[in-house]
């Protein structure tokens, strides 16, 4: 195998400045200035280290599989970083025809209230350190880590999904209109 196709299995990413990165194992620890969090890398099949304010990233075999594993970790190290020094919002509209869905938060958990004129509140749960602000028809989602903030968006889209209905006429929802870096007040 040549160099430069050893050299596709290799990779790094920069750490910003305010960011500090820890490698334990497979247990990558972020700190900066909105907060800290881990990932763990145990069942992706990369090696991480770090060295003189870069992360650097290798495939342990050199298959096409390995080849793409090795850019999904890239990208999931670096929107961490940059979360962690700007943060993330997503904003979610509460659409309702006939009953008005309320939506508050207890805890961990969020519920969706008043769903087509149901008695119990449909519950969800809160990924991470995501902050779930209700404000009036609008739900507004910040946090440092991407994913966290996207999977707590899709918890909630899903709970309320109209089921055994037409969905081109019931169009009762929360859903997401808005994703930007940055974290809104």
């Amino acid at each position: 195998m040549s160099t430069k196709q050893q050299e596709e299995f290799e990779n790094q990413v920069d750490i910003p400045e305010g960011v500090t990165v820890t490698v334990n194992k497979h247990m990558v620890s972020f700190v900066g200035p909105l907060g800290k969090t881990h990932k763990s890398f145990r069942s992706i099949p990369i090696d991480v280290k770090v060295s003189e304010g870069k992360i650097l990233l290798s495939a342990i075999e050199q298959k096409k599989k390995d080849y793409a594993i090795l850019h999904t970790a890239r990208s999931i190290i670096r929107n961490i970083c940059e979360g962690l020094v700007t943060g993330y919002t997503i904003k979610m509209k509460v659409v309702f025809s006939h009953f008005p869905i309320t939506v508050k938060v207890e805890g961990k958990n969020v519920l969706i209230e008043n769903f087509q004129g149901e008695r119990a509140p449909r519950i969800t749960h809160i990924v991470g350190n995501t902050k779930v602000i209700p404000k009036g028809e609008d739900v507004v989602l910040t946090g440092e880590v991407w994913t966290d903030i996207t999977q707590t968006a899709a918890n909630i889209e899903l709970k309320s999904k109209v089921k055994n209905k037409d969905h081109r006429v019931f169009l009762d929802g929360i859903y997401v209109f808005e994703k930007k870096k940055g974290i809104e007040k």
